[in-house]
């Protein structure tokens, strides 16, 4: 990550980004004959040591990503985009890109999509997450259990609040949960094993923990939030 001594200069004069819409080719003609410029994904980080997950796996995906940690880089950022059309700044952990996932069937997915639903009804009545999202999918990285995405606008618009002091609740970290998404590895062996024993009396607990999980590599918690974690953490253990 920026081991090159890549700027977002650099980034921007070359097509090393990744591409948001997989339809879209540079060139291609829109319905009024004129020409449509594909859209550049720039992915940067904020924090090394708090994204190192989504770090790793941008590495082992040989994707790049810039470093971009200071209150200044957001309105860089800003000006950037509005500079330069059919350009977009990401935050690594905004999404799950295509080169980090691995292949699925038809039937799998569907599969994946079914199960998905279930979980997320679950686990919005028992963590209070009324917009949480839950996704299923196979990803390349089998060490990887549980990885949480959000929105760059939603994550934006948080981090305007906060910066501004509006809101108040804002925050506790388990209550930001616009734009939100849970991303569970079914390549992983522990999600395979819940995956398969839907009614098992403790597969819910084992969802929630991964859920926390995922929230420790994605953002900083606040005293309230990480006093939860230890509380449940204790209860996953007892059950073991």
């Amino acid at each position: 990550m920026d081991e090159n001594g890549e700027t977002v200069e650099d980034m921007l004069g070359e097509d090393t980004a990744e591409t948001d819409s997989g339809d879209d080719k540079e060139g291609a003609a829109s319905e009024d004959g004129k020409e449509e410029k594909k859209e550049t994904v720039i992915y940067y980080v904020t924090d090394e040591k708090q994204q190192g997950q989504y770090i790793a796996m941008f590495k082992k995906a040989k994707m790049n990503a810039v470093i971009l940690k200071h209150n200044i880089d957001t309105p860089f950022m800003q000006q950037l985009e509005m500079k330069n059309e059919g350009v977009k700044f990401k935050r690594i952990d905004a999404d799950v890109t295509d080169a980090m996932k691995a292949k699925e069937s038809k039937k799998d997915t569907e599969h994946f999509e079914s199960v998905a639903k279930d979980i997320a009804k679950a686990l919005k009545k028992s963590l209070k997450r009324d917009k949480l999202e839950v996704k299923v999918q196979k990803l390349k990285n089998k060490k990887v259990a549980s990885m949480l995405t959000m929105s760059e606008e939603s994550r934006r618009m948080q981090d305007m609040m906060k910066m501004y002091s509006m809101g108040g609740d804002t925050a506790d970290m388990f209550k930001d949960d616009e734009g939100e998404t849970l991303i569970l590895n079914a390549n992983h062996p522990l999600v395979e094993k819940v995956m398969d024993k839907p009614d098992a009396e403790n597969t819910k607990l084992i969802y929630e923990q991964l859920y926390y999980l995922a929230v420790l590599q994605n953002k900083q918690l606040s005293p309230d939030a990480m006093a939860k974690f230890i509380e449940h953490s204790n209860e996953v253990m007892l059950k073991l």
